[in-house]
């Protein structure tokens, strides 16, 4: 969980300053994180080569009650539920983009055969 509370920290941080607070403590920080945590959306996507560039193909979106697994391990979540490739999850609070990282598992590309969702 400490690799999402540091791609979470400008955003948590950010939401203190829309409400002119200066002066956070961690215990504020942390509540405020579990909030916004627990109201986000993590979107898992491959990329995929096309017509001589890339593209993202849209895998799935989970609730972060929902994504336990893939937080605890993600390298291992990815590799287990779509195989290898170079992978992005895309966290987003409500309609706000809140930070983005990449993996790259390697074994055999499961993701091919399924199906791509709107994101």
């Amino acid at each position: 969980m400490e690799w999402v509370k540091k791609l979470y920290d400008p955003y948590v941080r950010r939401t203190f300053k829309w409400e002119q607070q200066q002066d956070v403590t961690p215990e504020q920080w942390q509540q405020r994180f579990e909030h916004v945590f627990s109201e986000s959306i993590i979107t898992v996507l491959v990329q995929e080569p096309w017509h001589g560039t890339v593209r993202f193909k849209g895998l799935a979106h989970c609730y972060t009650d929902e994504s336990g697994a893939l937080i605890a391990d993600p390298m291992g979540y990815l590799l287990e539920h779509y195989g290898g490739g170079k992978f992005k999850l895309n966290f987003h609070h409500g309609w706000n983009f809140v930070a983005t990282i990449n993996f790259k598992p390697e074994g055999p590309e499961k993701w091919r055969d399924l199906p791509s969702i709107d994101y």
